[in-house]
């Protein structure tokens, strides 16, 4: 794929009336809001008061309150419609035809993709529904329920709101698919907006958070690129929930408020386990969070166990929503939770006594804990048999040290830069927007007062709770509000989770805007931050802001058109396609043909299976790497140079280095191996098919080709009687005697290849 500029028309001035020009040369004054937009003196967005309502609103402050949350709309739509037009000018999608358009749609979002566009072909909702519960074209040979082994229900629940809403005439599917992830992603900056508006109790916070967002947005999403990847349906929800328990977790909350507030939380819970395969993960590190919080005693034990609830119940939904999912059983997210739930009903004495008893207490009440938690874990899986996430548990293992791995599984995860350690330059892009410094100021003034705060508790000078520590006017002032001390820990836990891996950064990044913009609001300094920011943006950021969405370009991609269009116009609708996960998402997309494997990982039997069609790349004899494809229900194997020949990746970490080591084969290239591995006897098979020897012409036709992809057509291996290897051989048939002359003659025009696939297929 290529993604090539275009001419100099400029699109944004001839739709909209918009260029670079008529920009204002102030660019966008956050500081503007502090005299006029505020409607208040600062001073009143300096008290930590958030979003509390008195008893009767006095009009000044409803009119500071409807500032913020139009503000906050508009911004979260700017960044919408911003998105989308990055999308646009990167592919001028607009002007893709349709199969252009799916091919987009890389790698596993293709697809999930497939699947909305299943939905909308098929006669009735019940029918697609029907369709995706014994699906038979995902994995050839297997009837899987897709709605319990995927999390896709965005995509039903978005085929249905089609079908429902009066928009089939003017919109067409893939851009109500589209308009809608870019939707929720203004639904993600508010989110954020009013977290940092709660903990600061200033919108103008909220404004600076979202500012920050937008101007770090490589670091921040990366949704124009990757539409229906699942993080970019559940990241919204999730930063709803965060703000859910923001406010949840504020004191001299109303019991109506606290309701309204728990419901939102389970809502929010739901939609972000349901949209992501790996919510188990992140709200197992939510609920560390909340144990942490918990046992410095910072948070009341009634406010830890209604959030711990609502996890708990949100996963047991989607258990019964994903028709009863094995995963989530065994996952430790739900364990630790009963874990933590179960020991802290018995053990009652744990906060009690002085400081030294008290951790001791703490330290044992922890062991305890842990050891329940994967007693309980061991005991699901093997009860239910699940094997569905080791790979992940392989991958930690290697990640942390714990000794090299040959997996196949787990180093497809290690050898991809996405899971590696998070980069110094994305440090260096947060600090040229000046996210990095307040960010870290506010760690560093605010983590000593947390931990003093919860060396007080646990000496048992203060009864914590969640309540505020004031002292007079003579003793020290050392006071954490509990939603404050909950996002601290919240970007401690998740930013050493992005640290550690590269991917988890967007759980993170977002959140980090939230809590600068508090260290940043809640001091008296902010409005000469605020201008510093303003200046940087309007010379710098701005312009490279609007630069990138002015800049047209288009996408380009004539291979893998060309193979789409072949594979639906030439092979039967019935036929199974075998390559590469990425690949075969696309395939399955553009053209509907079953496949052998695809992207979504969670499923031990898929990746056993995934092992097998990628000896397509490894040192295999070409009967053997038959055997596997025909095992696998494979018609077609398709073969791309670029895996065969890859040069992206260091030695030991490219895809056929992989399947060597796992074969236990020396690797390609000059460079050490291991002592037990040994030369492979065999060639590459992707390499020596091409050579069409009798060993591999026998077995496999070319079907097609271009510079790019291969493809062939696995042959039918004919039954031969016991009496025909004594007796002399017989003449062939008539219909078989023009093939085999044409073979001699070394005959391989097109007209011929299909000859000799219709003498095949017959």
């Amino acid at each position: 794929m290529e993604i090539r500029k275009r001419g100099n028309w400029n699109k944004l001035e001839s739709y909209w009336g918009i260029s670079q020009d008529k920009v204002s040369p102030d660019g966008f004054s956050v500081g503007a809001g502090v005299a006029g937009g505020a409607g208040g003196d600062p001073q009143d967005y300096l008290r930590p008061t958030g979003l509390s309502i008195p008893p009767v609103w006095p009009w000044r402050r409803v009119a500071v309150m409807a500032v913020g949350l139009v503000l906050a709309v508009v911004i979260g739509l700017s960044h919408a419609w911003c998105v989308n037009s990055i999308h646009e000018n990167l592919l001028w999608f607009s002007h893709l035809t349709e199969v252009e358009r799916e091919i987009s749609f890389r790698t596993e979002c293709g697809l999930y993709y497939s699947y909305y566009k299943q939905m909308l072909q098929a006669p009735t909702f019940q029918q697609g529904v029907w369709e995706l519960v014994n699906d038979n074209l995902t994995e050839s040979r297997r009837t899987i329920n897709l709605l319990q082994r995927m999390n896709i229900y965005q995509e039903v629940v978005l085929s249905a709101l089609y079908r429902l809403l009066p928009i089939q005439g003017f919109l067409e599917p893939i851009y109500f698919y589209i308009y809608t992830v870019f939707s929720l992603q203004a639904v993600y900056v508010i989110a954020l907006y009013l977290t940092s508006w709660l903990l600061s109790g200033c919108w103008l916070s909220g404004a600076l958070t979202a500012v920050w967002y937008i101007l770090n947005r490589i670091d921040t999403t990366r949704v124009e690129f990757t539409i229906s990847l699942r993080e970019n349906w559940s990241m919204p929800f999730f930063a709803l929930q965060v703000a859910a328990i923001t406010c949840f977790l504020r004191p001299q909350l109303r019991p109506i408020q606290q309701k309204v507030v728990v419901w939102l939380m389970f809502v929010a819970t739901l939609g972000f386990c349901l949209t992501w395969q790996f919510n188990q993960f992140i709200l197992l590190v939510q609920a560390m969070v909340l144990y942490t919080l918990d046992c410095l005693d910072l948070l009341s034990p009634a406010q830890v166990t209604c959030v711990y609830l609502v996890q708990l119940t949100s996963l047991l939904c989607v258990w019964l929503l994903q028709f009863c999912n094995s995963m989530i059983l065994g996952s430790l997210a739900l364990s630790f939770i009963t874990s933590a739930l179960f020991v802290r009903h018995f053990q009652r004495g744990v906060k009690s006594g002085g400081l030294l008893a008290r951790l001791g207490k703490l330290f044992l009440h922890s062991c305890l804990v842990l050891s329940l938690t994967l007693s309980i874990n061991y005991l699901a899986k093997q009860a239910l048999q699940l094997r569905s996430d080791e790979h992940i548990f392989k991958f930690i293992k290697s990640k942390v040290g714990l000794g090299p791995t040959r997996d196949f599984d787990a180093s497809l995860y290690l050898c991809e830069e996405a899971f590696g350690l998070l980069p110094f330059d994305t440090f260096e892009r947060l600090a040229g927007t000046l996210l990095v410094y307040p960010y870290l100021g506010t760690l560093v003034v605010l983590l000593p007062m947390l931990a003093l705060v919860a060396l007080r508790h646990l000496s048992g000078q203060e009864t914590g709770g969640g309540e505020d520590l004031k002292g007079g006017a003579e003793d020290t002032v050392v006071s954490m509000r509990p939603d404050v001390a909950y996002n601290i820990v919240h970007s401690l836990f998740y930013g050493l989770l992005a640290f550690s891996t590269m991917r988890m950064k967007y759980l993170w990044t977002g959140h980090a805007c939230v809590l600068a913009a508090y260290g940043v609001c809640g001091k008296e300094l902010w409005l000469v931050v605020l201008n510093v920011l303003h200046c940087n943006s309007k010379t710098k950021f701005w312009s490279k802001l609007m630069k990138e969405v002015s800049e047209l370009r288009e996408f380009y991609d004539p291979d893998t058109v060309e193979l789409m269009t072949w594979i639906s116009s030439r092979t039967s609708p019935k036929a199974v396609f075998a390559g590469s996960m990425q690949l075969l998402a696309g395939i399955k997309l553009c053209t509907g043909r079953g496949l052998t494997n695809h992207p979504h990982y969670e499923d031990q039997a898929l990746r056993e299976r995934t092992r097998q069609v990628y000896q397509v790349y490894a040192r295999q004899p070409p009967d053997e790497v038959y055997r596997l494809l025909r095992e696998a229900g494979a018609d077609f194997l398709v073969l791309e140079d670029s895996i065969c020949y890859e040069r992206r990746h260091r030695r030991g970490c490219r895809l056929r280095d992989l399947l060597d080591l796992a074969n236990g084969h020396v690797m390609d290239g000059p460079g050490d191996d291991a002592p037990d591995l040994v030369p492979s006897p065999h060639p590459r098979f992707c390499e020596a098919i091409k050579t069409e020897t009798p060993a591999y012409a026998s077995l496999f036709t070319r079907a097609f080709h271009n510079k790019t992809f291969h493809v062939y057509r696995l042959k039918k291996k004919r039954k031969r009687k016991a009496a025909a290897s004594s007796s002399p051989a017989e003449a062939p048939p008539a219909r078989h005697g023009g093939l085999r002359l044409l073979q001699r003659l070394g005959c391989r025009c097109e007209s011929h290849r299909a000859y000799e696939d219709n003498i095949e297929s017959n």
